[in-house]
């Protein structure tokens, strides 16, 4: 009997009788780490800045819901627009799976009905009409439900004569809808005509990622456009431009700091400072005295 089989069975009782190890004190999900920096942050720390990283200000994407909430005086009244209208299979699409089932799959993971929500508030308690993504529902994307409710909140704004603000997040039209999907684009665009013949000021909000349809219609046609630092906004993604022209792109490419050069958008403002900088934008664009906090 050699060395190493003598001393086998002797290692592996030891392992056997000992001691299982005990769990942290600590409870999980404490803590969170930042995509960009990699600083490890209290996640309640990290909630009350609106999960923009106080060391680097990386903007972490939001759920719909949560920013509406961060944004409108939730305090005061509001009102949720259009819930009641629900998505169909018009078309009866299947890819991997039928589209009921990503439906049901993205309502169980968001808890939300569709990929908009439109809100009636008050900023400063200055009546307006709000409207956000929700970029975990089906990346976002905008099928007709997501442009009917856009056009109530709309109809809701042109009849109390209120302001109307969009935020974006989103990877454009949704394909299981097909054209009728496509046809949001145009709907939505003569909404915000609506709009600008009634003089109402729409401000468009674009986070991170604003791409596909709703970037080639209403996102762009705001009498303010603004972004949030570092956000991805185009029409194609950068991938897809890449393995197009097969050449690599230059860094910051299609992020909100490049089309600030370029003049596509009007400024780009910190999440924390948003409802600060959008009220005092409608108060001068309503011609009234600049709203307190």
């Amino acid at each position: 009997m050699s060395w190493l089989t003598r001393i086998i069975p002797s290692i592996s009782s030891r392992t056997m009788t000992s001691e299982p190890k005990k769990k942290s004190p600590i409870p999980a999900g404490l803590w969170m780490k930042c995509p960009h920096c990699d600083q490890v942050l209290y996640k309640e720390e990290l909630e009350e800045s609106l999960r923009v990283c106080p060391k680097c200000g990386f903007h972490m994407r939001l759920c719909g819901r949560e920013r509406l909430q961060a944004f409108l005086d939730w305090k005061g009244t509001h009102e949720e627009i259009g819930a009641d209208i629900l998505p169909v299979d018009a078309l009866k699409f299947v890819d991997s799976k039928p589209y009921p089932e990503r439906i049901e799959a993205a309502r169980q993971k968001t808890k939300e009905s569709d990929a908009l929500l439109v809100m009636r508030g008050e900023l400063r308690r200055q009546p307006v009409v709000a409207a956000a993504f929700e970029f975990g529902f089906m990346g976002g994307s905008m099928g007709s439900v997501v442009g009917e409710r856009f056009v109530l909140g709309v109809e809701r704004a042109l009849k109390e004569h209120i302001p109307f603000i969009t935020f974006t997040s989103t990877g454009g039209a949704r394909m299981q809808e097909g054209l009728l999907s496509l046809m949001q684009m145009a709907k939505t665009n003569a909404a915000i005509g609506l709009l600008e013949r009634a003089r109402i000021p729409y401000v468009s909000v674009l986070t991170d990622p604003t791409m596909g349809g709703v970037s080639a219609s209403f996102a762009f046609m705001g009498d303010v456009v603004i972004a949030e630092p570092k956000a991805l906004i185009g029409f194609a993604g950068p991938r897809v431009i890449e393995q197009t022209v097969r050449e690599k792109l230059p860094e910051g490419f299609q992020h909100s700091e490049m089309l600030l050069e370029k003049g596509a958008i009007d400024m780009i403002v910190d999440r924390r400072d948003m409802r600060s900088v959008v009220s005092e934008l409608l108060a001068l664009l309503c011609d009234k005295p600049t709203p307190s906090v």
